[in-house]
C-alpha cells in the first residue's frame, strides 16, 4: 500500500486554529464545565444553567468534544480528566482564570501584526514589556495566578522552605506574588518583599491576606531597573522576567541581584527555557514567538546563555532543575 501523499489539512487547521481558543473561551466564559461536573449533562441543561441557547451549547459542546475536551454519548455530556481537575471550578486546581489573560486583547493585537514584528525583529509597535501597557500586568496578576501552583511549590521545596528557618525573599516582578506567598505558607520564619508596578503590588497583597502571610509580607513599588532592592536577602526570586528584555538588560538586572544577595545567599530563576536546539521541548520553544510578538528584544534563552549572562554578572554556578508536570525549568544560581 502507497503512503499517503501530502495533504493540506495542517494548514487549514492552523489558520483555523483561532477558532478552538474561542470555544475554549466560550466555555470558560460559560461555565459548562462547572455545569457539566455538577450532574447537567444534557444540552437542555447545560443551557439553562448556562442561560444560553440550548441550539449554541450543543454546537459549542459537539465542538469541545472534537477538541478532546469533553466526551459525548447517547447526547450527553462528560468532561475528560484534565476538564475535571483544571476547567471545572469545583476543583481547587481550575485554571478558568488564566484565559483573560491569554485571550486579551493585548496579546490578540500583539499576534495580529506578527507578519510586521518579525519584519522589524520586535514588537511592531509600542515599547513591548519594557513599561507598564494599559494595566496588562494588572490583568495578568488577577488571571495567572492559578497556573503557579506546582512551580511555587517546587521551589519552595528546592531552597528548603519546610525547615524553616529564618529566611528574608525578595520577589523581583512578583505579580500576583504566588511564589514569595507560598514559601511564606511554606516557612513561618520567612519574610517576603515584593517589588513590581504600585497596582500589581495591591493584588499581590490581597494573595498575601487570603494565604495567611500579610504580616510577613512587604512591597516595595516601582521598576526593577531603577528601584534600590536593599541587601542581606537569602533568596531572590526572578519569576517570567528575563524572557522579555535583551542580555545586556539581563545581565545587568542580575548584577544587581548579585549586590543584593547575603553571602550564601540564592538566585531562583523560573522560565521557559528551550533546549540547545531551540526547537524542543515544543511549549518553550514556542515561546520565543510570544516574545517577538509582545516586546521589542525579548527571547526564550537556552541553558547555556543563562549560565553566560549569569556568569557575567558575577555568579560563579548555575543548576538547573525540571518543574514537574510544567513546561518550564528552574534555574538556582549562587555567586
Amino acid at each position: 500500500m502507497n503512503a499517503p501523499g501530502p495533504s493540506p489539512e495542517r494548514i487549514f487547521t492552523t489558520l483555523n486554529a483561532f477558532h478552538q481558543t474561542a470555544a475554549l473561551k466560550a466555555g470558560i466564559e460559560l461555565d459548562l464545565f462547572t455545569a457539566i461536573d455538577s450532574g447537567r449533562t444534557s444540552p437542555s441543561a447545560i443551557a439553562a444553567q448556562s442561560g444560553a441557547s440550548e441550539r449554541g451549547i450543543r454546537i459549542l459542546c459537539d465542538s469541545l468534544t472534537v477538541m478532546g475536551f469533553l466526551e459525548k454519548q447517547d447526547g450527553s455530556y462528560a468532561l475528560t480528566p484534565e476538564s475535571r481537575l483544571f476547567l471545572s471550578r469545583n476543583s481547587r486546581a481550575c485554571l478558568g482564570s488564566i484565559s483573560g489573560f491569554l485571550t486579551s486583547d493585548w496579546s490578540n493585537e500583539n499576534f495580529a501584526h506578527l507578519t510586521d514584528s518579525v519584519r522589524k525583529g520586535g514588537k511592531f509597535s509600542g515599547d513591548g514589556a519594557n513599561t507598564v501597557e494599559a494595566g496588562i500586568w494588572t490583568s495578568f496578576a488577577k488571571c495567572m495566578a492559578p497556573l503557579t501552583v506546582p512551580a511555587a511549590m517546587f521551589i519552595a521545596k528546592l531552597i528548603g522552605a519546610e525547615a524553616g528557618k529564618p529566611c528574608r525573599v525578595l520577589d523581583i516582578a512578583a505579580g500576583h506574588g504566588m511564589y514569595g506567598i507560598t514559601i511564606a505558607r511554606q516557612n513561618p520564619n520567612a519574610g517576603i518583599t515584593a517589588l513590581d508596578w504600585p497596582g500589581v503590588l495591591e493584588i499581590a497583597k490581597e494573595h498575601a491576606q487570603e494565604a495567611g502571610v500579610a504580616d510577613r509580607y512587604e512591597t516595595l513599588p516601582g521598576s526593577v531597573f531603577e528601584t534600590e532592592f536593599g541587601s542581606g536577602y537569602d533568596v531572590i526570586l526572578l519569576t517570567n522576567i528575563f524572557h522579555h528584555f535583551d542580555p545586556p538588560t539581563c545581565t545587568a538586572l542580575m548584577r544587581k541581584v548579585h549586590c543584593a544577595l547575603k553571602p550564601g545567599g540564592t538566585a531562583v530563576t523560573l522560565e521557559f527555557i528551550p533546549d540547545e536546539d531551540r526547537v524542543s521541548p515544543p511549549t518553550a520553544a514556542a515561546f520565543s514567538l510570544v516574545m517577538l510578538a509582545s516586546t521589542n528584544a525579548g527571547d526564550a534563552y537556552t541553558e547555556s546563555e543563562y549560565r553566560r549572562m549569569f556568569g557575567d554578572a558575577g555568579f560563579s554556578q548555575t543548576r538547573m532543575e525540571e518543574v514537574p508536570y510544567m513546561p518550564q525549568r528552574v534555574l538556582i544560581s549562587t555567586p
